[in-house]
């Protein structure tokens, strides 16, 4: 059936989400600051991971890059859009509509929390690759992954950054939920280059998630969701 791989990623967060909270209310606020330290480091180098396995090959013994030039115009490409397009502040607004609608607005930390969350589990080529195979011929075994995934890491933020994680499953039903909907359309166009490029650039992104989380507000990692749409658009012009 379409969409159960979302559906069991968007449930899988919300039992991570009220999970990490339990545990929350149980633990210091030195032990809370360490696991999202812990979080900001597995995201960065869950990242990284993904970026080297795109970025480096192997050729007659040698060890070489590729994919630089894609990189660097998605992303400086990206944030231009991005900025102008102010999407950073339009994540913010979402999220302080939620706070309001939910009433948490006494919660000073579920913006951040939510916009944090959100990005983690939404961006990098899982989240599309899944919803695609989900959507084209009903295979959720990428967004089931996923969802395992998701719990783990939305527990151990919920535990620390508190409510604002579990409404990242609200980011994901629409992002997910919609490519879903929409996979019988583009996915016959999307060719294995473009695939490796989202994940190649994804996974950037997926890095900067984590340094905003051990230093908050380092990058407008929402200003950079137009990376993903270049460097899908660089492999069919190349």
């Amino acid at each position: 059936m379409a969409g159960l791989g979302t559906a069991v990623n968007v449930l899988a967060i919300i039992g991570g989400g009220l999970l990490g909270m339990g545990c929350g209310r149980f633990l210091s606020e030195k032990m809370q600051k360490a696991l999202l330290n812990t979080c900001g480091l597995m995201t960065i180098f869950t990242g990284i991971g993904g970026v080297m396995a795109k970025m480096l090959e192997v050729e007659n013994g040698l060890l070489s890059t590729q994919g630089t030039m894609m990189m660097i115009f998605s992303l400086l490409i990206g944030t231009i859009v991005g900025e102008l397009l102010d999407l950073e502040g339009k994540f913010e607004r979402f999220g302080m509509w939620l706070k309001c609608k939910t009433h948490h607005e006494k919660d000073s930390g579920f913006v951040d929390a939510f916009v944090n969350a959100s990005l983690t589990v939404c961006i990098g080529a899982m989240a599309v690759i899944g919803s695609i195979e989900d959507g084209m011929y009903g295979n959720h075994t990428i967004l089931f992954t996923k969802a395992v995934l998701d719990f783990v890491i939305i527990t151990a933020m919920a535990a620390s950054a508190g409510v604002g994680t579990v409404f990242s499953a609200v980011s994901v039903g629409l992002l997910q939920g919609s490519i879903t909907i929409l996979a019988s359309f583009f996915a016959p166009l999307m060719k294995d280059a473009a695939m490796a490029n989202l994940s190649y650039v994804g996974n950037i992104l997926i890095a900067c998630v984590g340094i905003n989380l051990l230093w908050p507000r380092k990058i407008s990692v929402a200003n950079l969701l137009p990376s993903l749409a270049v460097a899908v658009v660089w492999a069919f012009v190349r």
